[in-house]
C-alpha cells in the first residue's frame, strides 16, 4: 500500500483568519500561538480576547479571528497527526512568511500529543483515525472474466486507536467510494462551520 498524504483543507474563512498573520511582527504571532494553544485546553472566554487586544494594540475582532483561526488549524493537524512534511504543505497555501511558518510549525510540533489528549478527553468513546493505506486492484483479463464488465476495486487498510490500535480491511467500488467521499466532504463542512466549532471548543 502507498503511503496516503494528509494535510489540512481550508475553507474561505479560515483563510483570510489566518492570512490576517501577514502584517503582524514575530513576538505578536508568538503570543497568538500561546494563546490559541490556552484557547484549546479551556475553551472560549471572551475576557481573554479583551485582555490580549488591549496587550497587543489589537481590535479584539482581529484577536479572536486569528486565535480561532489558528486553534482550528493546530486541531485539525493534531487530529490527524501531521508529520512535520505534511503539516507544512497545509500551510504553504497560506503564503505566509517563512518566520511565520518556522514558528508555527514549531509549535504545532511541540504540542500535538498535548491537543490529541485534549481531543480524547473531550470524545473518549470515540475512535480516531491515524492511518489510511490504499491499493487500486484491476483485473486486466482471464476466462472468468471474458465479456464482462471488470469493475475496479479499492483495498483499503484503515488504522484507528481508542485505548488501543486498531486496523480493519476494507474493499469498495469506486462508484460507493465517490458517494462515501462526498457525504464525508459534506459532514466536515458542516463540521468546520462557526456554530459548529464553537459547541465543541466548549464542551467539556
Amino acid at each position: 500500500f502507498p503511503h496516503q498524504k494528509m494535510i489540512v483543507i481550508f475553507d474561505d474563512k479560515h483563510k483570510s483568519d489566518l492570512k490576517l498573520l501577514h502584517s503582524l511582527e514575530p513576538e505578536i504571532i508568538a503570543e497568538f500561538c500561546r494563546i490559541s494553544i490556552e484557547f484549546l485546553r479551556k475553551g472560549s472566554n471572551k475576557k481573554s480576547f479583551s485582555g490580549a487586544a488591549q496587550k497587543l494594540g489589537l481590535e479584539v475582532d482581529v484577536v479572536q479571528r486569528v486565535v480561532e483561526g489558528l486553534s482550528n488549524l493546530f486541531s485539525e493537524a493534531a487530529r490527524y497527526f501531521l508529520s512535520e512534511p505534511d503539516f507544512d504543505a497545509s500551510i504553504m497555501v497560506l503564503g505566509l512568511p517563512e518566520g511565520t511558518n518556522v514558528s508555527l510549525r514549531e509549535l504545532y510540533l511541540s504540542s500535538r500529543k498535548e491537543i490529541r489528549k485534549i481531543q480524547y478527553e473531550l470524545f473518549p468513546h470515540l475512535e480516531h483515525y491515524v492511518n489510511l493505506d490504499w491499493r487500486l486492484d484491476v483485473q486486466l483479463g482471464g476466462r472468468s472474466v471474458r465479456g464482462a464488465a471488470m469493475e475496479p476495486i479499492y483495498q483499503l487498510k484503515l488504522d484507528t486507536t481508542t485505548d488501543e490500535a486498531q486496523t480493519r480491511y476494507l474493499q469498495t467500488d469506486p462508484a460507493s467510494l465517490k458517494h462515501i467521499t462526498a457525504e464525508l466532504e459534506r459532514a466536515l463542512s458542516e463540521l468546520r462551520s462557526n456554530d459548529v466549532r464553537r459547541v465543541m471548543r466548549n464542551i467539556k
